[in-house]
């Protein structure tokens, strides 16, 4: 990860540099972040808390791919339109108190009960929402 939203004068004062920074791994493509606009950041780039629902969401989706891939279960697409919540501490920190997985997916083969059950397998499988110390659910929709 690269800083580089120094305007000129760095961190010379609150307003006198940019949020902006780019997350990069050598032979991937740059991933162009910054904070969330409330802490002064760029709306048009990722920021942490959207890319830690990305990494909990992507981490069920493939966990539930392939369950369904050994159960026989056809999926043809699959959108999640997950969403997080967050409070505010008083010392001014914050943290995620919970986040919903709200997976639609569509099958073209196999037992839709099957298919939603899968969800809780992928759920107990998926190493990000283990590691994380809020509770992530999944509210899902099987459309087949």
């Amino acid at each position: 990860m690269q800083w580089t939203g120094n305007t000129g004068t760095g961190t010379s004062g609150y307003r006198d540099y940019a949020r902006l920074h780019e997350i990069a791994a050598e032979g991937k493509p740059a991933i162009a972040a910054s904070s969330d606009p409330a802490f002064r950041g760029d709306r048009t780039r990722w920021n942490p808390e959207e890319l830690l629902l990305a990494a909990l969401s992507s981490c069920h989706q493939l966990a539930y791919l392939h369950l369904c891939a050994v159960a026989g279960i056809v999926v043809t697409d699959y959108l999640d339109q997950a969403e997080g919540w967050m409070e505010e501490t008083s010392d001014g920190a914050g943290q995620f108190t919970r986040v919903v997985l709200r997976p639609k997916v569509t099958i073209a083969a196999g037992d839709p009960e099957k298919a939603k059950e899968l969800h809780h397998e992928a759920h107990r499988a998926c190493f990000i929402a283990r590691s994380v110390n809020f509770p992530v659910e999944c509210e899902a929709e099987i459309v087949g």
